[in-house]
Order: structure tokens, then C-alpha cells, then sequence
């Protein structure tokens, strides 16, 4: 997968933190936009609307910025686009939609926030990565805090969540750290990163409509049960969430230092939690407040190992972009 090489010398500066603020509150509210919007419109839906609205934007921007010379992706590149539009759109934000129906959108977050877990593990199964002690010591970490997080569950206990949405959301990380890895290791994309994730976004969009479909979400969507509130949060998601962040993501990696980027994965939960308090009146407990530091405190021992490797760092969603080449993941 063709890198995407640092345009400027890295610095530091207003226009970096401002960046850097984008995307700690943009990405750390999509959690809550994801909850507002699936209030009154079906998950996988919803989900496909937004990615396959997104997608239309983005490669129509490329292809009116290109003209004659843009070039028509080969049929790997859409095999290729196929598996990890799949993968990070069906498998990961569908099951975000998904579980969201009944998991606060703050616990989600936090479950989500376990990506870069998964993305050490799966690495080191099927690519062969040697991780550093304090990799290893974060996985067990992260591990420990999703079993404080979702041990009532499991029991029967007070705060117990819903499992099949527990499920779904347990699960989203994994589907995207797959996609993550086959993206950056295996997968031949457009060298273009617009056309690469608009790609994605379009065969990922297909994918959500089909799971909309077989779920019976097509048959039964009534269009004028839809609330207010969950079209502003559909619009939200789509033009900021995903169009504006990743672009400022994109911007990011070219002229700011990649750890720095990389602290989004453990501030994005942070905001998720505070605004489903704020916003949604969801409950933090104790046991939500010590789960969520044992787990963000397992994603920057990940981060900050994998960040020391000269591998590229695959660090956690925030839920808008699709994986630029080379690049971390990043939610959508």
C-alpha cells in the first residue's frame, strides 16, 4: 500500500493544535452522533447512507479535480477496496451502529478504544510482529479493563448490558483491526488517498445496504418516524465527522509529529464518556470511570510502543475516515 510521505518539516503551532482539537472533539462526539442518530433510524441503515453520501462527495471531488487524468482503479484495487470497505464499514462501524441501540454511547467508546489490542494481537498472529514488553503489558492491561467494564454482563450483575449489542460493539474493533492490517500489509488501493476511501467508503456503503436488507431495516424503514434530532446528528456525522476530520486527519499526518496524531485514540473515548453524560444523561459509574483509565492507560502503553517501531503505527477509531495508505486507522 503506497505511503503518504510528510510534505513539510513537522512543527508545532496554533494551526497544529487547532487540528489536533478537531480531532479529539469531532471524532470523540461521533460516538454521541452515532447514538442521536440510530435513535429513530435503523443502524446499518443509517450507516449506509452515510458512507455511500460520503463516498459520492469525495470521488466526485476527485474526479473533477483530476479531469482526464484521473485513473480508473484496477480490478485489484477494487477487490482489495471491497475486503476493507467490508471490514471496516460492515464489520466495524455497522456493529458501532448496531450495538449503539442499547449500549451507552460512552461504554462504546471505551470498548472501542481497545482497537489498538486487537491490532497488536492480530499483528503479531498473522503478520509475525514481535511487540515490545510494554506492548504485551498493555494488551493484558486492556484486556483486564474490558472484563471490569463488561464482567456484569457476563454474571448477571448490576449495570449488566445488553449482550447482543455488547456483542456487536466487542466485535467492531476486531472486524476493523483486520481491515486495518490487511490495508497496510496486503491490499493494492488507489495511490490516490481520496479515491482509495471513497473506494472504500462506496463498496463498504454497498456492503451496510445489503446487512440493511437481510436485517428486513429496508422493508421496515418508515421515513417519517425519522426525528429531527437524528437527521441533524446523520448530517453531522457525514459532513463533519467524516468529510471535514479526515480531511484535518490527512492535513495532520503530513505537517504534525505521528505520535502526537496518535493521542486521539486514548483523548477520543474521554470526550465520548463526558458528552453521553452531558448530552444523553448517561450514567458513570465507578466502575466505568476505573474501566475506562485501565484501558485508556492500555492504549497509550500500546501506542507509545508501536510508535518506537518503525512499523506503521495502526492506532484506534474515532469513528470518520477510512485508512489513508500507510497511515493510521481512524474512525469515522
Amino acid at each position: 500500500m503506497p505511503t503518504i510521505e510528510p510534505t513539510s518539516v513537522p512543527k508545532r503551532g496554533a494551526p497544529i493544535w487547532l487540528g489536533m482539537l478537531v480531532l479529539y472533539l469531532v471524532w470523540g462526539s461521533t460516538y454521541l452522533g452515532i447514538a442521536i442518530a440510530v435513535d429513530s433510524i435503523p443502524p446499518f441503515l443509517m450507516a449506509a447512507a452515510r458512507f455511500l453520501l460520503a463516498c459520492s462527495i469525495l470521488l466526485a471531488w476527485s474526479i473533477a479535480r483530476e479531469g482526464r487524468s484521473f485513473i480508473v482503479p484496477t480490478r485489484r484495487e477494487w477487490r482489495d477496496s471491497a475486503i476493507v470497505g467490508a471490514l471496516l464499514l460492515g464489520g466495524g462501524m455497522g456493529m458501532v451502529a448496531f450495538g449503539e441501540q442499547t449500549v451507552p454511547s460512552g461504554i462504546t467508546a471505551l470498548l472501542i478504544a481497545m482497537m489498538p489490542v486487537w491490532v497488536a494481537i492480530l499483528g503479531g498472529i498473522f503478520l509475525g510482529e514481535r511487540l515490545p514488553r510494554v506492548a504485551v503489558v498493555g494488551i493484558a492491561v486492556g484486556f483486564a479493563g474490558v472484563a471490569i467494564l463488561a464482567g456484569p454482563s457476563a454474571f448477571g450483575g448490576a449495570g449488566a448490558l445488553d449482550p447482543l449489542g455488547l456483542a456487536a460493539v466487542l466485535l467492531s474493533p476486531i472486524a476493523w483491526s483486520v481491515g486495518s492490517l490487511f490495508a497496510s500489509h496486503r491490499a493494492v488501493l488507489p495511490r490516490r488517498p481520496l479515491v482509495a476511501t471513497g473506494l472504500q467508503m462506496l463498496l463498504g456503503g454497498l456492503v451496510l445496504t445489503v446487512m440493511a436488507t437481510v436485517t428486513g431495516e429496508v422493508a421496515s424503514f418508515d421515513a417519517a418516524a425519522v426525528t429531527r434530532h437524528s437527521l441533524i446528528a446523520f448530517a453531522y456525522l457525514t459532513v463533519i465527522g467524516s468529510l471535514l476530520a479526515f480531511t484535518v486527519y490527512g492535513w495532520m499526518l503530513r505537517v504534525a509529529p505521528l505520535p502526537l496524531v496518535a493521542t486521539y485514540a486514548y483523548v477520543n473515548p474521554v470526550v465520548a464518556v463526558i458528552l453521553g453524560w452531558l448530552v444523553l444523561g448517561e450514567t458513570i459509574d465507578a466502575r466505568t470511570l476505573v474501566a475506562g483509565a485501565v484501558i485508556i492507560f492500555a492504549v497509550a502503553l500500546i501506542v507509545t510502543a508501536r510508535s518506537r517501531m518503525r512499523a506503521p503505527v495502526i492506532a484506534a477509531p474515532r469513528p470518520p475516515a477510512v485508512v489513508p495508505a500507510g497511515k493510521p486507522a481512524t474512525t469515522l
